[in-house]
């Protein structure tokens, strides 16, 4: 971080605290008026303990007699006071709290939004711990200063009416109030200045760590099946280290700050009283009027410490909200126009001299042209990395071609709008995601429409509904986080049923069945083809039998498409096609006996 940046930071600190009372004006407005309240009530008890010393203790001391009625009446004055004082306080940590709370929700909710509104692409180079950590951590850290932000308004404005209360009792004293008060703002400009830096860095090291712990918590079968809990500790512990070395770099200079910030109040109250004593000598001031300047200055030692709360935070503020809005204005969004396909039946998929490539990387994919028909069932055949699942997300508009354009029923698919495009394609991807939820909620997603009928229609056409019968809750039973009570097999039709629910008009399977057995693959595509309202489907397949229920097979060449026909003109005509097939048939083979799963 450069020198310019962190003494910027007060100023950055100040635009997000001031960003936040314009989002949510009224909390603070509350929370401010009750430490108002609290300040001003604070300067008043100080002049009536002075008061009470001067006109009521000292006189009853020097005439060796007490007045019980005034003293009650001050009792009951003390305890009006410290009623008000206690509704200030309320006011100030309700208004405080709610403000605080509401800018958390806010900005979580607006991060995830963000977060399903941007492409896999830009996903993809994040690491997902980090993204937790923009979500929870950041989005925290960003609005900490917001809970001691009204007690700090109200304490200004309580060192404003203190300052001026101090020259209307004597200017002496009160050169003592403006010489303390700068010093105080002072040392949290100095400490904001030596904060920044580090605060920033240990909010960084905040998101590595919970980078890597999500990672070795998802790698966690491999790392016990390859023996690596050891060094993945290890490696683990190197970023805690660094965290903990950062935290406490934090920790020394706030050790340093806060004892300074608590000396300067007593220095000022002992010089208050040095000064009094001359004041007082000289006739200039009363007794009352000395005890209730003291009295001030001794009280104000816990307010003024809110300012240095506030101050405290800021650098940590500035680093979640900067990672914060990094996410928020993060660009890459993927545009939609405004039609809708007007066709009920199965869909037309139209890929015409399509190009892409990842970022500034090489084209992954070449001119590729092909059609789906509607009603048709396409499989996409080719050797690991030729494009295949490049072309499946093309097809769903989860990335857009570099140049070519891809059209359903006609149209381009940035032309459809973003609900037309989902309720008219769907996929499944290679890896099935089931969230931890029972098997109806995983089927229907709480969309519209998708009744108990439409989940059990789709379990049998995703051959699934035999092993949901057989478990104990069945359409109520949990699944676990990301199905780890399912098998991958029963986890791939899961999946596969989810899209049907839909009653999709194009299904893309992106080797969506692998796990399953041969049979059981052949079964759903057979089912799939059956069904009277079914849809258009583009397959990656691997297998032979999947591939000879295609009508058509593109066959994919190193991002180009080498050919297309039936299976048999392919086997017959297409060397490359021949025997990558039969290699996967051997490779299927060979595989078989090791426990693919079976029909359940």
């Amino acid at each position: 971080m450069t020198a310019r940046a962190s003494r910027d930071v007060l100023g950055r600190g100040l635009r997000v605290l001031g960003h936040a009372i314009r989002t949510e004006p009224r909390p603070f407005v509350v929370g401010t008026i009750g430490s108002v309240a609290f300040g001003l009530l604070v300067i008043a008890n100080s002049y009536l303990v002075g008061a009470v010393i001067g006109h009521l203790v000292v006189p009853a001391f020097a005439s060796h007699r007490a007045r019980p009625a005034a003293l009650a009446a001050v009792a009951a004055v003390f305890i009006g006071i410290s009623v008000l004082r206690v509704g200030g306080i309320f006011g100030r940590r309700l208004g405080a709290g709610f403000m605080q709370f509401r800018l958390q929700a806010r900005y979580r909710r607006a991060v995830t939004r963000r977060y399903l509104s941007l492409p896999p692409s830009w996903h993809q180079r994040h690491a997902t711990g980090t993204l937790l950590s923009n979500a929870n951590s950041d989005v925290e850290a960003a609005f900490v200063p917001i809970a001691p932000l009204p007690f700090a308004v109200g304490t200004i404005v309580m060192i404003g009416a203190a300052v001026i209360s101090l020259f209307l009792t004597d200017w002496v004293l009160a050169l003592v109030g403006v010489t303390l008060f700068p010093a105080l703002f002072g040392l949290n400009l100095v400490y904001s200045r030596r904060m920044s830096p580090r605060q920033i860095r240990a909010q960084q090291l905040r998101a590595k760590v919970s980078a890597v712990a999500h990672e070795s918590f998802d790698g966690a079968l491999v790392v016990k099946t390859m023996g690596r809990e050891a060094d993945e500790s290890q490696r683990f512990g190197v970023f805690v280290a660094e965290l903990r070395d950062a935290l406490i770099s934090v920790g020394r200079l706030r050790g340093l700050f806060d004892p300074l910030m608590d000396s300067l109040p007593s220095v000022g109250t002992l010089a208050a009283l040095l000064l009094g004593a001359w004041r007082l000598e000289a006739g200039a001031i009363s007794v009352a009027e000395l005890v209730s300047v003291a009295f001030l200055f001794t009280v104000l030692a816990f307010p003024v410490r809110a300012i240095g709360w506030v101050v405290a935070e800021l650098p940590r503020s500035v680093a979640g909200w900067e990672r914060v809005q990094a996410v928020l204005a993060a660009d890459g969004d993927l545009t939609y126009g405004t039609m809708t396909p007007a066709g009920t039946g199965p869909a037309a998929l139209e890929f015409d001299r399509v190009r892409f490539c990842y970022a500034d990387g090489p084209d992954v994919l070449h001119d590729v042209s092909f059609t789906v028909a509607p009603g048709s069932t396409v499989a996409l055949v080719g050797a690991t990395g030729s494009g295949k699942s490049t072309i499946a997300a093309l097809a769903v508009r989860l990335v857009d071609p570099a140049s070519g354009t891809i059209r359903l029923d006609g149209i381009g698919l940035p032309e459809l709008t973003a609900p037309a495009l989902a309720a008219t394609a769907a996929m499944v991807p290679q890896i099935p995601f089931v969230f931890d939820d029972t098997i109806r909620g995983n089927v229907t997603l709480d969309r519209d429409g998708v009744d108990d009928d439409a989940v059990h229609a789709a379990l049998g056409l995703a051959e699934a509904d035999g092993f949901v019968g057989r478990l104990p809750g069945g359409l109520d039973t949990a699944v676990g986080e990301r199905g780890t009570s399912l098998s991958g097999g029963q986890r791939q039709r899961l999946t596969l049923a989810r899209a049907l629910a839909g009653r999709p008009r194009l299904l893309v399977l992106d080797d969506a069945t692998s796990a399953v057995d041969p049979r059981v693959e052949a079964a759903i595509l057979a089912s799939l083809r059956r069904h009277d309202s079914g849809a258009s489907i583009l397959v990656v397949a691997y297998r032979r039998a999947t591939i000879a229920l295609a009508d058509r097979v593109v066959y994919v060449e190193q991002g180009r498409v080498a050919a297309t026909g039936t299976h048999a003109e392919l086997m017959a005509s297409v060397p490359g096609y021949r025997d990558l097939v039969t290699a996967y048939e051997q490779a299927e083979a060979e595989r078989e006996p090791q426990g693919t799963e079976v029909a359940a």
